[in-house]
């Protein structure tokens, strides 16, 4: 992550702010050469001092000259060390108190003590040590004074007075000065950590996001690509079917082949109308929001439901085995689709009225006699009381069952096929099943391809209103797909 400019300093990722990026950081324990500079200016200054001082302390001690002053060179070179060892200058500056050395040595070792990470006792200790220390100095220094000038008599709380006042004014200063220093440091540094903190929450949130818009597309995709399928498919399919017969009896029977083709061109209509439809939709400028909702409120109650569907589903495959042909079977030829394009599943309602009517369960009898008409026998029926049903689960189960069918056309050409529409509370079940190929009259294999992706779709289009989906081959060598939606309407 870059760093940012803030108060003509650049911050850097891991917090420490550095100055520009020709310092390249202070040596040793210095993080900048600014503060090593600054440092030992102090410690020269202070050196000065001490060793000016220390000729004094020399002559009062009986010491050699050289000496006070070197020892006043060392004691305040050690002000060099106060950003390493503030408790060590300052222990330093309390014992040279009685010397009257390193005036800048107390002061700048307090302020440094109090602006550090040091605990605050041991700031309050020292810092005591420090006035105690100049305290007494002062007040013995000013009897000595002022008992060398016999004509002076001051009064007994000057001398207390002036004590007190000059220890609190060499050390109240520096340390309040350096604990507020230390406070604003530590706030500021508080305050960088929880902007980098909520920098990275951010850059995160933005991946995350990134992320969920990458998965809403490749859903959207997936979507598309399914309704393409389911739309075009099963009319592609039965075309192809009428193609294949139209080719076997074109030369014997000139009125049979005539059918045909006008069969295969209705197909062809009735996919095109549902693919200008689709398309449609796809150039809305807005969403259908009231589809969202319906997805965010089946995703809610999937959980509910999901430990029923299994048995649900195998109660309802238990039911139809054994069980004879429905109410409507069909025969070879029989006429059940539309003659003209008038009746098309999920078409257009109007010319013009931008209103698209999806595939209802009243079409599921359309659907079939289209697959009668193509020369698949198909047995239709219906349990239960037919009712109302909310769009997209209507739309679900006539696209399962048409899938079923377009599979059958592919992969069981002149197989018998059972369709069933069971109604019951609360939810709607579906069920498509063939005969092994070979068993029912039909138009043979057309060479129909397979993409592989009917299943899949199918079950993620029922699991994805809560509902559940079972495929599979049967004991007979046909097979059977299943679907179990509930109803969310």
């Amino acid at each position: 992550m870059a760093g940012r400019t803030l108060g003509g300093m650049t911050e850097t990722g891991d917090g420490r702010a550095v100055g520009a990026a020709a310092e390249g950081g202070g040596p040793l324990w210095w993080e900048r050469r600014r503060g090593a500079a600054l440092d030992v200016s102090l410690a020269v200054a202070s050196a000065g001092e001490c060793g000016w001082q220390g000729v004094g302390f020399a002559e009062e001690a009986g010491l050699p000259v050289w000496a006070g002053v070197v020892l006043g060179v060392v004691v305040g070179s050690v002000l060099v060390l106060r950003r390493r060892w503030p408790v060590a200058v300052v222990l330093v500056a309390i014992a040279v108190t009685p010397t009257e050395m390193g005036f800048l040595l107390g002061v700048v070792g307090l302020y440094s003590l109090a602006a550090s990470d040091v605990p605050r006792r041991i700031i309050a200790l020292l810092s005591g040590m420090q006035a105690v220390g100049t305290l007494v100095i002062t007040f013995v220094r000013m009897h000595q004074s002022m008992g060398r000038d016999p004509d002076f008599d001051p009064p007994s709380w000057l001398i207390p007075l002036v004590s007190v006042v000059m220890s609190l004014g060499l050390s109240a200063p520096p340390v309040l000065l350096g604990l507020y220093v230390g406070a604003r440091r530590r706030l500021v540094e508080s305050l960088r950590e929880r902007a980098q903190g909520l920098e990275g929450e951010l850059a995160l949130l933005a991946e995350r996001a990134e992320e969920r818009a990458e998965w809403a597309r490749s859903e959207e995709r997936h979507r598309i690509a399914r309704e393409m399928h389911d739309v075009v498919a099963h009319r592609v399919s039965l075309m192809v079917v009428h193609a294949a017969a139209l080719q076997a009896v074109a030369l014997k029977d000139p009125e049979k082949a005539s059918k045909n083709a006008q069969l295969v061109g209705d197909m062809g209509r009735q996919a095109l109308s549902e693919l200008r439809t689709m398309l449609g939709v796809l150039r809305a400028d807005e969403m259908d929001g009231a589809e969202a909702e319906g997805a965010g409120a089946s995703g809610g109650g999937r959980a509910s439901g999901a430990s029923e569907v299994p048995a649900r589903l195998a109660e309802f495959a238990a039911s139809s085995s054994g069980r004879g042909a429905g109410a409507s079977g069909g025969a070879e030829g029989q006429s059940g689709g539309p003659a003209g394009g008038a009746d098309v599943p999920g078409e257009v309602a109007g010319e013009g009225d931008g209103e698209v009517a999806g595939p209802s369960l009243e079409e599921l009898d359309v659907l079939v006699g289209q697959s009668r008409t193509a020369g698949m026998v198909v047995d239709f029926s219906v349990e239960g009381e037919p009712r109302c049903y909310a769009a997209a689960v209507e739309q679900t189960a006539f696209r399962v069952v048409q899938e079923a069918l377009t599979n059958v056309h592919k992969h069981a050409a002149g197989a018998r096929a059972r369709v069933r529409l069971a109604h019951r509370a609360g939810e709607v079940a579906v069920q498509v099943e063939n005969e092994p190929p070979g068993e029912g009259a039909g138009a043979g294999d057309a060479g129909l391809p397979s993409g592989g992706n009917g299943l899949v779709g199918m079950r993620e289009r029922v699991t994805s209103l809560g509902g559940g989906f079972v495929s599979g081959a049967t004991d007979a060598g046909g097979f059977r797909v299943s679907a179990v939606i509930p109803d969310r309407g």
